[in-house]
């Protein structure tokens, strides 16, 4: 099953990326913007659990 689901995913991204690659650049932008506010967020919480 957990081979079904890994090779069903990949032929998606396969897909999305072929024929939608406008739409999978939104998606990758979104999540690394998504991580750099966790990233900031972190250091804002350090920053002042030190300060």
């Amino acid at each position: 099953m957990k081979k079904i689901l890994t090779w069903g995913g990949i032929a998606f991204l396969v897909f999305f990326v072929a024929f939608r690659p406008e739409s999978a650049g939104n998606v990758v932008t979104t999540i690394v913007g998504s991580i750099g506010d966790i990233g900031r967020g972190f250091a804002t919480f350090i920053s002042s659990l030190v300060a």
